[in-house]
């Protein structure tokens, strides 16, 4: 009697040559012959169920203009902090690694290297609790903040910091849609301040209270013990501090990644006027021969020669024509260039948007935040003209009066994004 014939298991058939294989097929079991069928259907169904997740991967990223679903820059806020604290930390270092930089003028000058800062990062350096802690709180430092009143103060505070970032945010994205695409660049770091014990990066706008700030910064250096002891030249032009586009490329995106990133601004208008004060109602051995001979011979009809030669006596209203003049003269100045420029808001991502308006309380409330000493408070003195008033609203208006309803609207439109980004109201009721 013949020996029934074993199927051989399925493993050794595909050892064999090719028509060997189909003989031996053949004799497979049913059950095994169709086994191997699933597997291959569930194979196949697999494959259409990822190829159809990525087409609707892909239909999403379309249908969202101007934001890039993959690395959509944010600020921190209080919906990113959760319950843990380690994973929060986590969280904080993602988001801010894939936060990527736009240049907010379209323009770059050939000279000024640009580069990407995500290219040049390199490893990640480790974030200090102390510094990973601030970046958490969406407003700075409400761990440290004294019980009663003064708590629920800096909780305002905080939350201030939290609508202000949110606002910037919003413009920046309405107004710069294509924000993780560009480059930056040496030149549009060029106004920022490096305080590297405080882990400190802070922009220079003038007539905002930067005199007092590169003394705070000096004073967290170790440079100056009080801020009281700097005088107004060694603040300027002796304060030993490095500015961010010294450093290179992967020091400077190290500290844009890490770094609390400090910017005060002011009332565009008043800005303007404290400018104009201080560099053309004053004696000035610079402003005066540079901007004011310039500006009188090209605005001002019938100018006698002592006015051509010295450069003394710019009235408000030549100054403003000399502004909104496209073909200025003489160049921008860095005291009345509009902050959305001269410190790239959409570009750096602040951590900490103060106000002129409340300096003292904001400074003090972001020095407590980083840990400065407890003796080091913003200073409130004026070294600069001492004896005259500060530049108020009501000095502004009385500047802006002298001007006709169209120079008004043109220097309003001048300072627009600075009006939006920082959330000024209107100064003048026809403004549009």
């Amino acid at each position: 009697m013949r020996e029934p014939t074993q199927a051989a298991p399925w493993w050794l058939i595909w050892d064999q040559p090719v028509g060997l294989q189909a003989s031996a097929a053949m004799k497979l079991p049913c059950s095994l012959y169709g086994s191997l069928w699933f597997l291959l259907l569930l194979g196949a169904g697999s494959l259409l169920l990822l190829v159809r997740l990525q087409d609707l991967s892909e239909m999403v990223q379309r249908q969202t203009p101007g934001v890039n679903v993959l690395v959509a820059p944010r600020w921190p806020v209080e919906k990113d902090l959760v319950t843990d604290g380690t994973a929060a930390a986590d969280h904080a270092e993602d988001v801010v690694a894939a936060v990527k930089f736009k240049v907010w003028s379209p323009s770059v000058s050939s000279d000024s290297s640009p580069l990407k800062l995500e290219d040049s990062v390199g490893s990640k350096q480790p974030v200090t609790k102390r510094h990973r802690k601030l970046l958490l709180k969406s407003g700075f430092g409400a761990s440290s903040a004294p019980a009663g009143g003064e708590e629920e103060q800096q909780q305002q505070l905080a939350r201030t910091q939290e609508s202000r970032r949110r606002l910037l945010a919003d413009v920046c994205a309405k107004y710069q849609p294509s924000v993780t695409e560009q480059r930056v660049s040496q030149r549009q770091v060029s106004r920022v301040y490096v305080e590297d014990r405080s882990r400190l990066l802070y922009c220079e706008v003038p007539k905002a209270g930067c005199s007092n700030w590169k003394r705070v910064l000096m004073v967290l250096g170790g440079s100056a013990t009080s801020t009281r002891d700097i005088p107004h030249d060694a603040a300027h032009y002796a304060n030993h501090l490095r500015r961010l586009e010294s450093y290179d490329r992967a020091g400077i995106a190290e500290r844009l990644r890490s770094y609390t990133k400090v910017l005060f601004v002011r009332e565009p208008f008043e800005r303007l006027v404290s400018a104009f004060r201080d560099k053309f109602e004053n004696p000035n051995s610079y402003y005066h021969p540079v901007f004011g001979r310039p500006i009188i011979s090209r605005y001002r009809a019938n100018a006698t020669r002592t006015a051509l030669r010295t450069g003394a006596g710019v009235t408000f209203r030549e100054f403003v024509q000399y502004l909104l003049d496209v073909r200025r003269p003489v160049g921008m100045d860095i005291h009345w260039e509009p902050i959305s420029q001269l410190c790239n808001p959409c570009l750096l991502r602040y951590n900490f948007i103060g106000k002129f308006e409340s300096l003292e309380e904001e400074a003090n409330f972001l020095l407590q935040s980083v840990g400065a000493p407890k003796n080091l408070t913003f200073p409130d003195f004026k070294d600069r003209n001492p004896l005259a008033e500060r530049t108020s609203s009501r000095i502004t208006q009385r500047y802006f009066a002298q001007l006709n309803s169209t120079e008004r609207q043109r220097a309003f439109d001048f300072y627009y994004m600075d009006y939006l980004m920082f959330d000024y109201p209107k100064p003048f009721k026809d403004l549009h």
